[in-house]
């Protein structure tokens, strides 16, 4: 990151973070141990309502639980019982979700435990992938590194199509389903081969991770604005996420392996175009969907979106100011004394009061962020 002067706001914003971090820890990290956890299961509740009562369970992901693992990873040695509720989130991972007979994760199972929706999709092992590498990072158990290599042979065999990219999605027995290649899954791949690559050297991972990127370039980013569509160039109703964006460009920023490169340079390049078509100039609200003709899709307000637009703002040279602005626009538009709010809607108002189990993973990946930005 660049050297940059933090101006006399320094003080200030070291207040605010540590306000909002104080929060993380004493109202959202509890609601996932306490009313959040179904212990019988041993797995997250997919949702809370506002008065902290787990939402009626409809099915439970690997997705989430994965996204919990990483959470509860991150927090070993800042939270008690940390190391405990992770690894029990890594046996429910196991004994809920790896399908013994055709190998990989099933996306999701039924309030009993009986295997639900049973296609493989790119996203979950992502996620896995994503969540044992900072598991393994901290307690450097063999098994943990073991399901981690399994996930990555089973994304090279069975999800790679040749040319960088990986389907979007797979039937149980891996026959092809015809999704192809989407953005959202492949962004959270190379933000787990990041994390591989950031506990252990990897040849295989760095060279699946440039390849990955290479192709997103080619396949994926509008030549004139050089934005990120959701889908392949030509695809029909395409779109593209300033959320999105924003992700993407801190992933690329923060890799001294990635910057520099054809896709960074886009990403680098439509910043501000983003932040111009995307972000409410008055609350800095992040739009959730924009066509190219800069027509809003969905102007829903969400959380993760802020999240990242804050966490990529802290690897733009001389935004101390944007930073703070956007810090402070969380907070008081995102976060409340019970927990959080996960939508408003275009006019601003309060449009979803469930908190899933899932959105913590972008709050921890924003304060990571921020926490390095202070240093």
């Amino acid at each position: 990151m660049p050297s940059v002067s933090r101006s006399a706001s320094q003080p200030e914003l070291t207040a605010l973070f540590a306000s909002v971090q104080q929060h993380f820890q004493d109202v959202i990290v509890p609601l996932w141990q306490g009313p959040g956890w179904n212990a019988d299961m041993a797995l997250p509740y997919e949702a809370l309502d506002a008065e902290h009562q787990p939402l009626p369970p409809q099915r439970y992901r690997a997705m989430a639980c994965a996204r919990q693992l990483y959470l509860f990873s991150s927090l070993i040695g800042q939270v008690p019982e940390a190391e405990e509720r992770a690894a029990a989130l890594f046996r429910s991972l196991q004994q809920h979700f790896h399908d013994a007979e055709h190998g990989g994760w099933f996306y999701s199972i039924d309030p009993q435990g009986a295997p639900l929706d049973q296609r493989k999709d790119l996203y979950t092992h992502a996620f896995i992938l994503f969540a044992c590498a900072h598991y393994w990072d901290k307690v450097r158990e063999p098994l943990v590194e073991s399901v981690l290599n399994a996930t990555l042979e089973v994304l090279a065999q069975r999800f790679a199509t040749g040319d960088g990219l990986y389907e979007a999605s797979l039937d149980r027995d891996w026959s092809s389903l015809n999704s192809g290649p989407l953005q959202n899954p492949l962004m959270h791949l190379a933000e787990a081969f990041l994390a591989i690559l950031s506990v252990r050297e990897d040849v295989a991972v760095q060279s699946a991770l440039l390849k990955l990127c290479t192709a997103m370039q080619k396949r994926f980013i509008d030549p004139q604005h050089a934005v990120l569509m959701e889908k392949p160039l030509g695809a029909v109703d395409n779109w593209f996420e300033p959320g999105h964006q924003f992700e993407w460009y801190f992933l690329l920023e923060s890799s001294p392996l990635l910057r520099g490169s054809k896709l960074h340079a886009s990403l680098d390049r439509a910043f501000t175009l983003t932040e111009q078509l995307g972000v409410d100039q008055q609350t800095g609200a992040v739009r959730a969907m924009l066509e190219l003709d800069d027509h809003p899709r969905d102007a829903t307000q969400r959380i993760w979106a802020q999240a990242e637009y804050l966490r990529a703002l802290t690897l733009r040279p001389g935004s101390e100011a944007s930073v703070q602005r956007q810090l402070q626009a969380l907070q008081q538009r995102f976060l409340h004394a019970g927990g959080w709010y996960e939508c408003r809607d275009e006019h601003g108002e309060v449009s979803r009061k469930d908190m899933p189990s899932t959105t913590p993973y972008h709050l921890a990946t924003c304060y990571r962020g921020l926490v390095k930005y202070l240093r």
